[in-house]
């Protein structure tokens, strides 16, 4: 079984003498009940205790030389010190040797864990800092877009970062891979989806891995997974660059589900963003005639959705439990227009039952 979240951070945080581990008290509690906070407590020899029931709020430790370890939690834009003492680099050194190998991306993560390790060097790259990140399997999820899996159509989410959208991606491949029978392939390219090491984390079930060497060649292994292991559907994470958007275009064309996820938050920034736009479709300048500009009551100047979008679905995550969805195409038309498109509301009520709310009048950044 993997190290929950308390092994994890006690182990990256030793007592000075490495001799005795504080104990850690256990409750059985529902990860979605209340709003408690983490309160490490001081144990003997300048360890401390993380009780291990406030542990679904945890959503990174930071460990900086020269300064106390801290931990922050979901919905607080503040922190909490863990301790008095600041790290030392020797701290610093043991808890990278609990990590895997740091990748061109200054990832890592622990071998059986869906922990994400994040490194900060010094201009000598020597290691100063550590972000420690933690991973769940978290079930539920899906229920937010489960009707949406059985149209077959690609899916992108947007949203902040520690919204949620790798979590929600991981389930999305466990439940299309073992309920919807299709042969699906994760490409995980910081191991964030599938975890550390070669064998992956059971939370992906049946979902086939390929992992990436660099992250500049995630574009190629998309291809690849295509070419060479027929898939049904494709998860990938974090598209970012032109490469990867077109890899994207390249894997549609040839009728394989897409669930990914980019860098943004509204369905405005996608538009904007040179290098992105081309997952909904694209943006061009179209120069009208005198009389259609007059029957348009517009400019002779304007912008145009020039292609089908790679996604016809997009989602915005805006919080855990609060998403707008939309029907890609006619989004992106309307707001191109200058009108508020029609999308629909998921979210989750008190007892966590989804509500959709359809057609409602979207509130998003205008352009």
């Amino acid at each position: 079984m993997a190290p929950s979240p308390a092994r994890l951070l006690l182990f990256l945080l030793p007592t000075p003498n490495h001799t005795t581990r504080p104990r850690v008290r256990r409750h059985r509690r529902a990860w979605w009940a209340g709003t408690a906070r983490c309160a490490p407590e001081v144990a003997a020899g300048g360890g401390f205790v993380v009780i291990e029931d406030d542990l679904a709020e945890l959503l990174q430790v930071i460990l900086d030389l020269g300064r106390r370890p801290e931990a922050r939690f979901l919905g607080n834009s503040g922190g909490q010190y863990l301790r008095d003492s600041e790290i030392s680099q020797l701290e610093l050194e043991e808890a990278q040797k609990a990590v895997g190998e740091f990748g061109g991306d200054n990832r890592a993560g622990i071998e059986g864990t869906l922990h994400r390790i994040s490194a900060i060097r010094s201009r000598k790259g020597m290691v100063v800092g550590l972000t420690c990140r933690v991973g769940r399997a978290v079930n539920g999820h899906v229920d937010m877009v489960r009707d949406l899996l059985n149209y077959k159509e690609s899916i992108l989410f947007l949203g902040r970062p520690g919204v949620g959208k790798t979590t929600v991606m991981r389930e999305i491949a466990r439940v299309l891979a073992d309920e919807f029978q299709k042969r699906v392939v994760i490409v995980d390219t910081s191991n964030e989806i599938g975890g550390d090491g070669d064998i992956p984390h059971a939370a992906i079930g049946g979902a086939r891995r390929m992992q990436v060497p660099e992250p500049s060649m995630q574009h190629r292994v998309m291809i690849e997974a295509v070419e060479n292991h027929m898939p049904e559907v494709v998860i990938v994470d974090e598209i970012g660059t032109e490469a990867e958007a077109q890899a994207c275009r390249s894997i549609a064309e040839r009728g394989v589900m897409l669930i990914g996820t980019a860098h943004g938050e509204r369905l405005a920034n996608i538009i904007k963003n040179p290098v992105l736009s081309d997952l909904i479709g694209g943006v061009e300048t179209v120069t009208l005639g005198d009389e259609e500009a007059r029957a348009r009551r517009t400019q002779k100047s304007i912008l145009e959705r020039k292609a089908p979008p790679t996604f016809p679905f997009l989602i915005e995550m805006r919080e855990r439990h609060y998403w707008v969805t939309h029907r890609t195409e006619r989004s992106v038309d309307m707001l191109l227009h200058g009108k508020k498109p029609l999308v629909e509301v998921r979210k989750r009520d008190n007892e966590f039952q989804v509500i959709i709310e359809r057609w409602a009048t979207y509130d998003g950044d205008g352009l």
